[in-house]
């Protein structure tokens, strides 16, 4: 049951947890001016969760920017986590649960505040997001850094994406039971089919008893395909899920009727692109829980830096253009439109936090319709330079588009057009175009065209030199496996490789289906 926060809630049995995610420690580290925004509002989060004397912090995905964070970054993380999370204070939280099970994939797999080596005064728990997520060579990532450390307790981690099973994380104190399970981020498509054809979470048999937390890191929003995953996916047996991903904040509780569940959703703690969904209010939430009751306080990060976002349409104006140079009378018009409306509106989000960033962060979405109303907006920035954090791309410039017809419906289509195009196609449907046009000899024989994607993407978003190298030895391994069960003839590999061939790919489809 969601109560109000002036509920009061017996302190012996009472589960006070610290909900934050997407930290995005290290973003913007090499800005001079933005590089230590991530870890202010992290030093403030853990802060706070000393004022007001969690049991654990509950972390949902995106500790860190990079899953291969610099020297500097981990550094100043583990400083922070030193300082904060060790100390003398007792824990009152009991682990019930299987540690071997839960930290399966962990060196030491061990609560780090039953270990005896450690001084671990404020736990920290949490499961990987879409940029810290494991990769290279053994699968690493930075959170197994702070795991093997001592520092974090990380949990949720998969080896095989084929075979996903959630196990509960169980916790006591005194009569409350807390059961959470934690899905680390998967590709939004290929966890909407496992989540379509698998069981991957099932309530054991004493789940009635215990208050049921979910916490995951992936697309929430609607779009196209299965690129997202719809919360009528996730198992109605779940008191409340914590929602992870999605940056703009919608902290308070929100009521699934189909599934009958709330769902909490914190957003990023620290500005990550300068969209308008992270010009929202940055929060965090400290839950409460009592056997099945639980209470939710947002609490307003102070040290954000100042972010305000607007969109206007030069045709709103009503400008009177003349001389040979209308673009000096746009500029004129925005110049005096930032100072007198973001400037003044970015000093309203200042408060009274000395460690807050003084240099609001401005972007403006132009909308205009004809060419000479363009203008150069990184030479327009400078004049802005030590007033605002991001001078060079202050402003952007959007045409828009001409009315058309769209395909889908034969209806108009107004909206704004990029400068530059959106190339909106994923690596395996790039893939598929390539072969396509080419004859069927030209396909391959080993290598299927989803781990090539699989490959690719990560050489190229992730920065793993040897993923291609990792997948076509597994590739390989697998189809000399099949050819060694098959016991077949030399002369007929080939033949042999094109069954097993077809065999993987109506495998895909059933699952896709």
């Amino acid at each position: 049951n969601y109560l109000t926060m002036d509920t009061r809630l017996n302190n012996e049995d009472e589960v006070t947890i610290m909900l934050a995610t997407d930290i995005h420690l290290g973003v913007n580290e090499k800005d001079g001016i933005r590089a230590d925004d991530s870890f202010i509002a992290f030093e403030e989060i853990l802060k706070i969760s000393h004022e007001k004397d969690v049991d654990f912090i509950l972390l949902g995905g995106d500790l860190f920017h990079d899953n291969k964070p610099s020297p500097q970054c981990l550094h100043k993380c583990l400083a922070l986590l030193r300082k904060y999370c060790m100390g003398n204070k007792p824990i009152h939280v009991e682990f019930l649960s299987d540690q071997r099970t839960i930290f399966k994939n962990c060196v030491f797999p061990t609560v780090n505040y039953e270990d005896p080596n450690f001084n671990i005064s404020i736990p920290i728990f949490s499961i990987h997001g879409n940029h810290d997520d494991p990769s290279g060579f053994g699968r690493m990532s930075a959170l197994d850094l702070l795991s093997v450390s001592g520092f974090v307790n990380y949990f949720g981690k998969w080896t095989d994406l084929n075979k996903v099973k959630v196990y509960p994380l169980m916790l006591q104190k005194g009569a409350t039971k807390l059961a959470i399970y934690g899905l680390s981020h998967i590709k939004d498509d290929r966890l909407y089919r496992l989540m379509k054809h698998n069981e991957y979470i099932t309530p054991f048999e004493d789940a009635d008893s215990f208050f049921n937390l979910m916490v995951l890191h992936q697309n929430r929003v609607d779009r196209p395909g299965t690129n997202h995953i719809p919360e009528n996916l996730l198992p109605s047996f779940i008191d409340l899920v914590f929602w992870g991903h999605e940056h703009d904040c919608r902290v308070k509780p929100e009521w699934n009727q189909e599934k009958q569940f709330y769902v909490t959703q914190p957003g990023s703690s620290v500005v990550t692109s300068l969209c308008e969904g992270e010009a929202l209010e940055k929060h965090v939430a400290i839950l409460k829980v009592q056997k099945q009751n639980f209470k939710l306080e947002p609490i307003l990060l102070k040290t954000i830096r100042p972010f305000v976002f607007d969109t206007v349409k030069l045709s709103d104006w009503n400008m009177k253009l003349y001389g040979n140079n209308p673009s000096d009378i746009i500029q004129e018009y925005v110049d005096k439109y930032i100072r007198s409306k973001l400037l003044e509106k970015a000093k309203d989000l200042k408060t009274d936090d000395p460690n807050q960033p003084t240099l609001p962060l401005i972007r403006l979405r132009i909308e205009y319709e004809e060419e000479y109303e363009c203008f150069n907006v990184v030479r327009f920035g400078q004049t802005f330079t030590g007033q605002v954090a991001n001078p060079a791309n202050m402003v952007i410039m959007k045409r828009k588009a001409a009315a058309r017809t769209s395909r889908k419906g034969n209806r108009a289509a107004d909206a704004p057009e990029p400068s530059i195009p959106d190339i909106n196609i994923s690596m395996t449907e790039l893939i598929e175009q390539y072969f396509e046009g080419l004859p069927e000899k030209a396909h391959m024989k080993v290598l299927s065209r989803t781990w090539l994607a699989e490959g690719m993407s990560r050489f190229i978003d992730k920065d793993e030199k040897d993923a291609l190298d990792d997948i076509i030895y597994h590739e390989m391994k697998k189809a000399r496996g099949y050819l060694e069960k098959e016991n077949v003839e030399p002369d007929n590999i080939t033949e042999c490789l094109n069954r097993f061939n077809e065999m993987r790919m109506d495998r895909t489809q059933e699952l896709e289906e």
